[in-house]
C-alpha cells in the first residue's frame, strides 16, 4: 500500500492519495480543485486513479473530485447521510458510490469503511481503511475529514455562520459531542489522518503535524477530554474563527458541483487605459507587496499580496461581479489557480504591471508610521485607531481606545464609519492592517498604516489593554 499527503498552505488544506501497488489503483481522499499534482503523483508511483472520495461538502475549498471524474474518470465516492438538502446534486452525472455507515468501498486491495461522523455538517463521514494487500483484517488508520483534527474537532457552527441554517450550531454541536464519543471507542493505534492543519477557519487551535494517532488525541486533545454535554457543547461553540464569507459560496458550488476549470473562460490582458476607470466601478486587486503598493498605485485600486489571495479575496470579491488582476502574465497563473482554490472565477481579465509602470497611472501612495510617532495622536484623540485583528487576539491584548474591525468584515463595514477623523489601522504586524488600509483608502479615508502593528507597539514599551 502507498500513502502519500497533499498539503496546501494556504488554504491549510491535507489531501491524500492511497494506493494498491498489487493492483496499480489509486484513490484520493479530500481532493482540491488543482488536480494535475494527484494525476503526476500516481503516474510516478506506476498508478492509476480510480476513484476519489469526499469526506463531507466542503466550505472552505473548491472540491477536485468532478474534476478527476471528467479528468480520467474517477468514480466518486459521496456521503449519503444527513438531510435531503445536503445531498451532492452532481453524483448521478458520474459513476458514483453514495456511501452510507457501514458501507465498504476498496481501491485494489485496500479497503474503506464508511462511519458517520455529523456534526461538523449532517453529512461528514470518516474512512476507515485496512490495507488486505498486505494481509491486514483490522484497520491501520482512519480518514477523518473536518471531523477530528491534530489537537482540535471540526467546529459545528458553519451551517449557520456560513449557510444561515438558523439554530444548527447547537444541533451540530450536540451531534459532534456524540461523533467525539463513537471516536474515543476506536482503538489506540489507528493513525489519525485529517483533512487540515494549522491556520484553518474550520477549527479552532487546530495542530500543525499532518497526522497522529486516535490513542494520542484521546490523551492531548483538548475537545476530546468532555464527558458532559452541555460542557462540550459550550467549548466547542465558543471563540471559534471569524466565517470567511466565501464559505456559503463554497457549500453550494461543492454540493453542486463546481465548474470544470477546461470551461472557464480565458483571462487576457486588459487595456491600461481602461484601468482608471474600471477601478472606480469594480474591483481591482494590486497582487504587488505591500511596500510597493504603499509607495505608489492607481487610485481605487486595493492591495492584496499573491501570498494571501487565498486567505483574503474570498471576503473582499463579489462572486457575482467582474474582477481583474494587477499582476504580471509570469505568476498569473498561480494567482488564478489560487483564486480558483475559493471558487473565484470571475477573473475576466489583467493589468501588466510593466505596462502600469511605465503609463505612469500610480499616482497615490499611503503613509506608515512607527508606533511612537503615531502615539500622541491617538491618545489624544486626533485619530481613531481600527484594530483589523481577528476577535479572539482583540481580546487577548490591544491598544487602549482602540476600535475593533475585524479585517475580513471591514469592506462591508466602510459605509457606518466615522469619517470625521483621520484613521489609522493596525494588525499584529502591519501586514493586514495594509490590506485595511489599502480598502480605507478607496473608501476616501484618510488612513495611515501603523509600522509593525501591535507587536512593534509592545515591544516600544507602549500602554496596553
Amino acid at each position: 500500500m502507498l500513502l502519500k499527503h497533499f498539503y496546501d498552505k494556504a488554504l491549510a488544506h491535507a489531501s491524500w492519495m492511497v494506493g494498491c501497488q498489487k493492483t496499480g489503483e489509486a484513490i484520493v481522499i479530500d481532493p482540491g480543485r488543482s488536480v494535475d499534482q494527484y494525476l503526476e503523483a500516481a503516474a510516478s508511483e506506476g498508478l492509476r486513479i480510480v476513484g476519489s472520495a469526499e469526506t463531507h461538502i466542503h466550505a472552505d475549498f473548491v472540491s477536485g473530485s468532478r474534476e478527476l471524474a471528467d479528468r480520467v474518470g474517477a468514480k466518486l465516492y459521496l456521503s449519503d447521510e444527513g438531510p435531503a438538502d445536503w445531498k451532492y446534486g452532481f453524483a448521478d452525472r458520474y459513476a458514483s458510490q453514495l456511501l452510507k455507515d457501514g458501507d465498504v468501498f476498496h481501491a485494489g486491495r485496500v479497503k474503506f469503511t464508511v462511519m458517520h461522523t455529523p456534526g461538523h455538517t449532517p453529512e461528514s463521514i470518516s474512512f476507515l481503511l485496512t490495507d488486505e494487500g498486505g494481509g491486514a483484517n483490522v484497520p491501520m488508520g482512519i480518514f477523518t475529514g473536518d471531523f477530528v483534527f491534530v489537537g482540535s474537532i471540526g467546529r459545528p457552527d458553519l451551517l449557520e455562520t456560513a449557510a444561515g441554517v438558523v439554530g444548527s450550531a447547537e444541533t451540530g454541536a450536540r451531534q459532534l459531542y456524540h461523533s467525539m464519543r463513537r471516536f474515543l471507542e476506536l482503538p489506540d493505534h489507528l493513525q489519525v489522518w485529517p483533512a487540515h492543519g494549522a491556520g484553518s477557519a474550520c477549527g479552532k487551535g487546530l495542530g500543525a503535524i499532518p497526522s497522529s494517532t486516535v490513542g494520542y488525541e484521546k490523551l492531548f486533545n483538548p475537545a476530546l477530554q468532555y464527558r458532559d454535554e452541555q460542557a462540550f457543547v459550550d467549548y466547542i461553540l465558543a471563540d471559534q474563527p471569524e466565517t470567511p464569507f466565501y464559505f456559503a459560496v463554497m457549500k453550494r458550488v461543492n454540493k453542486v458541483g463546481p465548474e470544470l476549470i477546461r470551461n472557464l473562460p480565458p483571462v487576457n490582458m486588459q487595456p491600461v487605459t481602461e484601468l482608471r476607470a474600471l477601478a472606480r466601478t469594480l474591483l481591482v486587486i494590486d497582487t504587488r507587496s505591500s511596500r510597493e503598493f504603499a509607495e505608489a498605485h492607481v487610485p481605487g485600486t486595493i492591495n492584496v499580496p499573491t501570498g494571501m489571495l487565498v486567505q483574503w479575496a474570498g471576503f473582499f470579491v463579489d462572486y457575482a461581479q467582474p474582477l481583474s488582476l494587477l499582476t504580471d502574465e509570469k505568476t498569473l497563473a498561480d494567482q488564478l489557480r489560487a483564486l480558483r482554490s475559493i471558487g473565484i472565477d470571475n477573473v475576466t481579465g489583467y493589468f501588466d504591471s510593466s505596462v502600469v509602470r511605465s503609463a505612469g497611472l500610480r499616482t497615490e501612495s499611503y503613509r506608515s508610521a512607527a508606533p511612537a510617532e503615531l502615539r500622541p495622536l491617538i491618545e489624544s484623540g486626533a485619530v481613531r485607531l481600527l484594530d483589523v485583528r481577528a476577535a479572539t487576539e482583540f481580546h487577548e491584548g490591544h491598544i487602549p481606545v482602540a476600535e475593533h474591525h475585524f479585517l475580513g468584515t471591514l469592506l462591508r463595514e466602510l459605509p457606518q464609519l466615522d469619517r470625521s477623523l483621520p484613521v489609522v489601522a493596525q494588525c499584529l504586524g502591519g501586514g493586514r492592517s495594509a490590506i485595511a488600509t489599502s480598502l480605507l483608502q478607496r473608501a476616501g479615508f484618510n488612513v495611515t498604516n501603523m509600522q509593525g502593528g501591535y507587536r512593534a507597539w509592545v515591544d516600544a514599551g507602549l500602554p496596553v489593554a
